[in-house]
C-alpha cells in the first residue's frame, strides 16, 4: 500500500495544559480572599517538527506550562482573571521564539464570605454558583485580545414574557401564549477594544445591565430579549466592542389541573430539562 506521509500536511496545530487548577488565599489580617480558578493554556506556532520528526527542542513541556501558572501567581498574585491572563501570555510569548500565539482560558469559581449577621466571616467562604466568570486572552507578536463572560447565570422572569403569531403547519401543536414563565442559563462573552480595562468593575457592570435589561423587557421571544439585553450592553458600556449571548428556553410547562376538577391560574408548571430551544446571537458595534 502506497504511503499518504507525502500528500499529508498539517494544516493547524496546537498544544497545551488544560484543567489547571489554581486556588489562591490573600490573608489580610484576619479578613482572607479567595481566587479560584482553571486555566488553559495554548500553544500556536511552528512546532510541525514535533509532530513530523518527533523533534521536541523547541517543544515547552505542558508540565512547565502548570508550574509557570503556579509561579507567577506567587510572584504577581491572580488579581482579575484578564489580568492574570495577560500576564502569563505575556510571559510565554517572551520567552518562546517558535511561539505565534497563545490562548489563556480562565474560569473564576467565585467564593463569598459567609454571613455573620450583618458583618462577614474573615475566613469562612460559600461557593458560588452554578454561576461562573470566565476569560479568554490571546497574546501575538502584536498584542493582547481580551474577552470576558458568564456561564450558567440561570435566570427566570414569571412574566410579561410572549410567544404568539408564528407560523404553524400539520405538525406545529405548541399553543400561543401571551403570558409565559420565561427561563434560562445565559452564557454571555463580550470583547475589549482595549487590554487595558478596570476588568472587575466591567465585569459587574455587564452582568448588572444584562440582568437588568432582562428583568425591564416586554419579552415576545427569547430572540427579541436577548437582543435588548446585549443592545443595552452595547449602548451603555464604551469599551465592550461586541457581545454575543446564547440563550437555551429552559422550558415550564403549565400543568393541566382541570383533569383533577381544579382551576388553571398559570401558577402550577414543571420544569424540563430536554430538550429545548437554543438561541444564539452576536451584536458588534
Amino acid at each position: 500500500m502506497p504511503s499518504i506521509s507525502s500528500k499529508a500536511s498539517l494544516s493547524r496545530t496546537s498544544y497545551g495544559k488544560s484543567r489547571i487548577r489554581l486556588v489562591q488565599v490573600l490573608r489580610r489580617g484576619d479578613r482572607h480572599e479567595v481566587r479560584d480558578l482553571t486555566v488553559a493554556i495554548a500553544f500556536e506556532g511552528d512546532y510541525d517538527t514535533s509532530y513530523t520528526e518527533g523533534d521536541n527542542r523547541d517543544v515547552l513541556p505542558t508540565d512547565t506550562m502548570k508550574n509557570t501558572v503556579y509561579a507567577l501567581a506567587a510572584r504577581d498574585g491572580t488579581g482579575e482573571p484578564e489580568a492574570f491572563g495577560t500576564i502569563l501570555g505575556k510571559h510565554f510569548i517572551s520567552r518562546n521564539p517558535k511561539l505565534a500565539r497563545v490562548h489563556v482560558d480562565l474560569i473564576d469559581h467565585g467564593w463569598s464570605h459567609i454571613a455573620d449577621g450583618a458583618r462577614e466571616h474573615g475566613q469562612a467562604f460559600v461557593r458560588r454558583g452554578p454561576e461562573v466568570r470566565t476569560a479568554r486572552v490571546v497574546t501575538d507578536r502584536k498584542g493582547v485580545a481580551v474577552t470576558a463572560g458568564i456561564t450558567d447565570l440561570i435566570i427566570m422572569k414569571t412574566s410579561r414574557s410572549a410567544f404568539a403569531d408564528f407560523p404553524r403547519d400539520e405538525f406545529t401543536t405548541l399553543p400561543e401564549t401571551r403570558d409565559r414563565l420565561l427561563a434560562t442559563a445565559l452564557t454571555a462573552v463580550w470583547s475589549y477594544s482595549e487590554s487595558e480595562v478596570e476588568f472587575g468593575a466591567v465585569f459587574r457592570t455587564v452582568r448588572s445591565s444584562l440582568l437588568d435589561a432582562f428583568a425591564r423587557h416586554d419579552s415576545l421571544s427569547v430572540q427579541h430579549t436577548l437582543y435588548a439585553m446585549a443592545e443595552v450592553v452595547l449602548e451603555t458600556i464604551d469599551v465592550v466592542n461586541s457581545i454575543s449571548l446564547e440563550m437555551p428556553n429552559r422550558h415550564h410547562l403549565p400543568v393541566d389541573l382541570t383533569r383533577f376538577g381544579m382551576e388553571n391560574r398559570n401558577e402550577i408548571f414543571v420544569a424540563t430539562e430536554e430538550p429545548f430551544g437554543l438561541i444564539k446571537a452576536t451584536l458588534s458595534r
